[in-house]
């Protein structure tokens, strides 16, 4: 039966006799496709790096730009995912949102195979990957409803942490499927190397042939049987305070569409905004651009008609919680910095190490100077979200044990003094004739930091699932996913704008600013002395 209608997890009786099974059932069914979400969302981390080494004609600022398309778009949607559960039930979200991954999944595979694809073709195709971002935060609601409080921590964790690993999971896969042609004839023409790349097992040296379409190509496979498997394996919780008006699936689809073109029109129009031309008219800061675009998002979502506006009005009750804005900004510390560094990380190692920066005879800092001592991108790139990702249900199993504010605060501490070492080590590999001398040193802090930011993405969302209602806590833990996710565009924006000015240890000092605020708010709402609650 696929529909629910008697839930209550908190009697222990309900929970051993029938809810347990079908909660882990649910369970293991959205891993591999949030696993499928993040892969789609964040594989221009990889794309990108590709693109350079098979001499695309745009610069690395340009392909940049993909990485934070994706990101705003991503987290942009995670504000509509964030009331679908409610509105949709959560095996109809789960299914129809995993499926439509396939449309930006087949589009990047086609538009690879071609080096005269135009700029604005890969743009458009890094908009619909967003898609895959949006997915986290319905993702995380759904699973939320199927566990009892004192398991949320482990079940959040599990869920959110390897979902997290399909940035892992893409980072390893799609280099390997570089090297053959996955679909026969299917997969299309090679392309040739023009510079060596490494890989998980190795390097690809330059004069190799490679098939980067396949990087959109291979999710395909995973995709089309998920999207089966949730349909018959996966469950809609019917109930007064989870999804009690859903309809039939048809109708969940269509409002689920309505919703997520409200997101892509907000998305779209702040992009326009801030990107250069000819894509946008790049004259609005991102600053003023992100909170415009979340409250026009906010705004609009009630504007639809029919029953998803007194819908959206029961839950939008959680905006007037002060715990839910205190929650937000901790949890973009968190896992705003892990989607951030996962979708910058390796076009930031082959941009600092892959070159050397040496002045010209007017002090100018010269950006196309090939390092051939240089580390592999690719090679190192993806042991920082692996790291991240798998450590996640560690941060969520001990803070059920110790409390999540007080494993929030460990963190924050550990962020501030790791980004200010990566931030040391960038400046000095950036201006240095020999930046391989470095990578050691940077790579490690940069380890420490991906590893901080898991174990206080588990934290904090123990601590959501504390602090507020059954009701509320679902709400609650997808606005933060959304806003939080905001990372994926703000990080490699800023990477990009201050590797465009030589300085891009720049980014880290103010990230590490950042990190002190939150800790700040972390103590004052959660651990000092007469806190609002403590150490939830």
């Amino acid at each position: 039966m696929t529909d629910i209608r008697k839930w209550d997890v908190e009697d222990n009786a309900f929970w051993e006799s029938t809810g347990k099974k079908i909660a882990f059932r649910n369970l293991w069914i959205s891993i591999p496709s949030l696993l499928c979400g993040f892969a789609v969302w964040l594989y221009w981390g990889i794309i990108t790096v590709q693109m350079l080494n098979l001499g695309f004609p745009f610069s690395a600022p340009e392909l940049f730009t993909l990485s934070a398309i994706a990101g705003l778009t991503g987290a942009t949607l995670r504000i509509p995912n964030t009331f679908f559960i409610r509105i949709a039930g959560g095996r109809n979200t789960i299914v129809f949102t995993t499926a439509l991954l396939m449309i930006p999944a087949l589009g990047t595979g086609l538009a690879l195979q071609s080096q005269d694809t135009p700029l604005w073709v890969f743009q458009l195709l890094a908009l619909l990957s967003g898609i895959g971002g949006g997915n986290f935060s319905s993702s995380m609601s759904n699973i939320s409803f199927f566990f009892p409080k004192r398991m949320q921590g482990l079940a959040l964790g599990l869920n959110a942490g390897l979902g997290n690993a399909g940035v892992t999971t893409m980072q390893i896969l799609v280099p390997l499927v570089m090297t053959f042609a996955l679909l026969g004839p299917l997969s299309g023409d090679p392309m040739v190397l023009q510079t060596t790349s490494g890989t998980l097992i190795g390097k690809i040296k330059a004069g190799s042939e490679t098939w980067l379409q396949n990087a959109g190509f291979v999710w395909l496979l995973f995709l089309v049987p998920l999207a089966f498997i949730g349909w018959y394996g996966m469950n809609n919780i019917r109930t007064e305070h989870v999804s009690p008006h859903i309809g039939g699936p048809v109708n969940s689809f269509a409002k689920i569409t309505g919703m997520l073109l409200v997101g892509f029109l907000t998305a779209s129009a702040g992009l326009y905004a801030m990107l250069p031309p000819p894509i946008g008219i790049g004259l609005v800061n991102k600053w003023l651009v992100l909170p415009a675009v979340v409250v026009a998002t906010v705004f609009l979502l009630k504007l639809i008609p029919g029953d998803i506006r007194p819908n959206l009005t029961r839950q939008y009750k959680i905006f007037n919680n002060k715990h839910t804005w205190a929650m937000t900004i901790i949890y973009v510390m968190t896992f705003g910095s892990f989607i951030g560094y996962s979708a910058a990380f390796p076009l930031a190692i082959k941009v600092v190490f892959g070159y050397i920066h040496v002045p010209d005879a007017a002090g100018v800092l010269q950006h196309d100077v090939v390092n051939p001592n240089a580390p592999s991108a690719l090679m190192y790139a993806w042991m920082g979200p692996f790291i991240g990702a798998f450590i996640r249900p560690l941060g969520g199993w001990a803070s059920d044990k110790v409390g999540g504010a007080k494993i929030t605060q460990i963190v924050a501490i550990v962020m501030i003094v790791a980004a200010l070492g990566v931030a040391y080590y960038m400046s000095v590999a950036y201006r240095s004739a020999t930046p391989e001398e470095y990578f050691v040193p940077f790579f490690l802090l940069f380890l420490v930091l991906f590893a901080a930011t898991g174990v206080g993405n588990g934290s904090t969302f123990r601590t959501i699932a504390v602090v507020f209602n059954k009701e509320q806590a679902g709400p609650v833990l997808g606005w933060t996913a959304a806003i939080g996710a905001y990372g994926a565009f703000i990080i490699p924006k800023v990477f990009g704008e201050q590797i465009k000015v030589a300085a891009p240890e720049h980014a880290l000092y103010g990230f590490a600013v950042f990190y002190f605020v939150c800790l700040l708010i972390n103590w004052w709402f959660y651990m000092r002395p007469g806190a609002y609650v403590k150490n939830p």
